[in-house]
C-alpha cells in the first residue's frame, strides 16, 4: 500500500532515529552522528535499504553492524524487511561525523 511522502518522510527520521542507537563498538559513538550512515531507502511497502560504510575498509565489524542495523529497525512496526548496503565511495572521513562525535571524541576545535 503506498503512502504519501508526509509519511513516508515521518518513517524515515523514526528510522534515522533507531540507527541513532547502533554503536560503533570501537569509537562507542551511534554510526549516525559518526557520518557512517551515507541513505535511508524507504520502498512503498516499507522495505528499507540502508547504504553506509565503516571507518576503513576491511573493517571487522560489517556483520555486527550490519544485525544491529536489522535488530534496530525490527523495533519499527511498519518496516518490513531491512538491507544494509555497505559501500566504501565515498570514503567515510572525519568531515563526517557530526558535532556530537567529534566534542565526544575530543576532536573538536
Amino acid at each position: 500500500m503506498p503512502q504519501n511522502e508526509k509519511e513516508k518522510e515521518e518513517l524515515k527520521d523514526r528510522v534515522l532515529e533507531a540507527l541513532e542507537e547502533v554503536i560503533d563498538p570501537e569509537l562507542g559513538i551511534d554510526i549516525v552522528n559518526l557520518g557512517l550512515v551515507y541513505g535511508v531507502d524507504i520502498d512503498d511497502e516499507n522495505n528499507v535499504v540502508i547504504t553506509m560504510t565503516l571507518t576503513f575498509m576491511g573493517c571487522p565489524l560489517s556483520a555486527t553492524l550490519s544485525y544491529e542495523v536489522k535488530r534496530a529497525l525490527g523495533e519499527i512496526e511498519e518496516v518490513k524487511e531491512v538491507d544494509v548496503n555497505f559501500v566504501w565511495d565515498p570514503p567515510w572521513t572525519k568531515d563526517r561525523m557530526s558535532r556530537y562525535a567529534r566534542i565526544a571524541l575530543g576532536l573538536s576545535d
